[in-house]
């Protein structure tokens, strides 16, 4: 994907812990005990966790899934260049194709130039009945025009066409920048739209810049207007999906979300990126193919008609009514009904919501680097980001340098993000985010360098993609990972600046793809050292997993200061740790609950975090906003 700024898995709730019944004051209603309603969590268990309404919601998801995987992919398709090209004589065309090359192709290294031609006065040659070649002819280089042998990419592309190739080879890894440039600029645009006046017209607006862009391509008639249109469809990446992922994992209960959030990813999204090769293939003209892929995206107009607006936005913009009215419907949809005592108590308790996001606008991003401990995890964040998007996007792009069928090659590398998945949630909360990130990342590495020391072809492809699988598990941590050491008052600023410095990087990949031409192994050297270095600084940053999130600055400077450098979540040792901490937890929570008692004061704490879920959008249980 991704940057895919992509997965953010649940994970699963902790055992159950007597302190947690300290959180909210009980009170009695109605003859029967049950706990203050705090946060929009608290009201997913009236309203169905996952009934008919989230089931209709995650269906929906599949639409966006296409459009992301779409907007991502679809440009490799559009301007992929054929391995076998040399220049174009017109005055041999009555001849045929191999004798043609023959006659006018120097060669080098046992091999037909790509870019040069014999520089002698063919229609003398012709009519003289020369037909082999001279080695002492002069040369000179190609004149605009070249023919190709289609027979690894059997269509025309934009790149055939015009000739990108030679002096102009590096048009279409400059054309990608240019998409990652929009994405960055996209970014800024969408985000400052879905917080001004929601997710929806953000939804809508970035789906259509897409399709607008998309539609342009397909009349593009030279460089500048080709990276214009993919410029403008950059800014659709990946806001024309992430929206949505983050709208629907609103409305689903916390032990649903990880099912939610990486089945969207690992089936939705992944089927159709497998899809786009043979989309091209069948219909073999890229200007079709790019309405195919992009005609779809105008669909998002609808999306105000079957997909309702975040509730939390819109609590937090202070229109509780229009979200208990959507809250309502969801669990009318799934045939509950919420009582009238619980809409009137989280009426209150969001109204509070709204007063605390206003209270968090009082931070910036620059918070997060004012303390030595919290700006070292920061930092370290940033690049560890930087290498994962980096490391991702290389194995994306870089399956043609392989040695095999690009189209299949590339089919089975992308079919690799479902079973990594599927993985990643088996072991996310046994063996933490720390040393999971660590090993993949370095695994990626390791088979990257790996498939330099081999011969081109099925030995090579198959440890690339073996570390393009390891590096899909490393990037679905690493938003999450962010999301939990971040603190709440600064975490939206802090992952839109780790976001961000993504794209920025991405920017560099192609390039990175394009030394290629050089030396096919240099690509892979490149993956392979930024996944290991990536993987060594994960070690540096503390564990998350089974935490509580940090809420202020304070807490964000604190966070990990117990753990040791060697701690491993799933040790004897760690668990003892972990034990250690929450009985010194249950007796600090014995002595505030007997202080608040005697006060009558609700007591409010940072909450568990029991989902792992972080975006802009985010609410805990004490009121604010993430």
């Amino acid at each position: 994907m991704g940057s895919r700024e992509r997965s953010f898995q649940g994970t699963e709730p902790l055992p159950h812990d007597p302190t947690n019944d300290l959180e909210m004051v009980e009170r009695k209603e109605n003859g029967a005990n049950r706990h203050r309603l705090k946060d929009l969590d608290d009201l997913l268990p009236y309203m169905g966790e996952f009934g008919w309404y989230q089931r209709m919601l995650f269906l929906l998801m599949i639409p966006y899934a296409f459009f992301f995987a779409f907007v991502y992919f679809g440009q490799i398709f559009m301007a992929i260049t054929p391995e076998e090209h040399w220049c174009s004589v017109p005055e041999l065309a009555n001849l045929s194709v191999i004798e043609r090359r023959h006659l006018s192709i120097p060669m080098l290294n046992n091999k037909y130039s790509k870019c040069e031609v014999y520089d002698v006065d063919w229609s003398k040659l012709l009519q003289d009945g020369v037909r082999q070649p001279n080695s002492k002819w002069p040369t000179k280089k190609c004149q605009n025009k070249w023919e190709f042998n289609y027979t690894d990419v059997p269509y025309e592309t934009i790149a055939t066409q015009q000739g990108w190739v030679c002096d102009k080879d590096n048009y279409a890894a400059t054309a990608q920048s240019v998409f990652f440039c929009g994405a960055i600029l996209g970014g800024f645009i969408f985000g400052w739209i879905a917080d001004k006046y929601g997710r929806i017209p953000a939804l809508v607006g970035t789906n259509v810049a897409g399709f607008i862009g998309g539609i342009g391509t397909v009349f593009s008639n030279d460089f500048l207007s080709f990276c214009l249109c993919r410029f403008i469809v950059g800014l659709a990446y990946d806001n024309c999906f992430i929206i949505m992922y983050i709208v629907v994992l609103e409305y689903v209960g916390l032990k649903w979300r990880t099912f939610v959030a990486n089945m969207s990813i690992g089936v939705y999204f992944t089927f159709a990126a497998c899809l786009l090769p043979w989309i091209a293939l069948a219909v073999a003209d890229w200007k079709i193919y790019t309405l195919i892929i992009s005609v779809p995206l105008a669909l998002a107009v609808f999306t105000g008609c079957v997909v309702p607006e975040s509730a939390r936005w819109l609590i937090s913009q202070g229109r509780i009514d229009e979200a208990l009215k959507i809250m309502m419907r969801c669990a009318k949809v799934n045939g509950n009904a919420l009582p009238e005592d619980i809409i009137k108590e989280f009426h209150e308790t969001a109204t509070g919501i709204a007063k605390a996001e206003q209270e968090c606008k009082n931070y910036s991003v620059l918070d997060l680097f004012k303390t030595p401990r919290l700006r070292k995890h920061s930092i370290l964040l940033v690049f560890i980001w930087i290498l994962i998007a980096m490391a991702f996007d290389g194995h994306v792009r870089n399956v043609g340098t392989l040695g095999l069928d690009m189209f299949l090659t590339f089919t089975v590398a992308t079919a690799t993000e479902f079973p990594a998945d599927v993985l990643l949630t088996l072991v996310l909360d046994v063996l933490g985010r720390r040393w999971l990130a660590f090993g993949t990342m370095v695994f990626s590495g390791l088979f990257s360098l790996l498939a330099t020391t081999v011969p081109i072809g099925i030995q090579s492809a198959s440890l690339a993609i073996v570390g393009r699988f390891a590096v899909n598990i490393s990037y679905n941590i690493g938003m999450q990972y962010a999301a939990e050491i971040l603190p709440t008052v600064v975490r939206a600023q802090g992952l839109a600046l780790i976001h961000i410095t993504g794209y920025v990087a991405t920017i560099l990949v192609p390039y990175i793809v394009y030394l290629a031409t050089i030396a096919t192994e240099i690509p892979l050297l490149i993956l392979g050292t930024v996944g290991i270095i990536g993987g060594i600084l994960c070690l540096f940053l503390p564990e998350s997993m089974g935490k509580e999130m940090p809420q202020t600055l304070q807490d964000g400077e604190e966070y990990g200061l117990e753990q040791k450098f060697w701690d491993f979540p799933c040790c004897t040792s760690g668990i003892l740790r972990r034990r250690g901490r929450v009985r010194a937890k249950r007796e600090r929570w014995w002595i505030r609950f007997s202080q608040a008692d005697a006060q009558r004061v609700p007591i409010h704490h940072s909450p568990r975090d029991g989902n792992g879920i972080g975006s802009a959008t985010e609410l805990h249980n004490d009121g604010t906003v993430v």
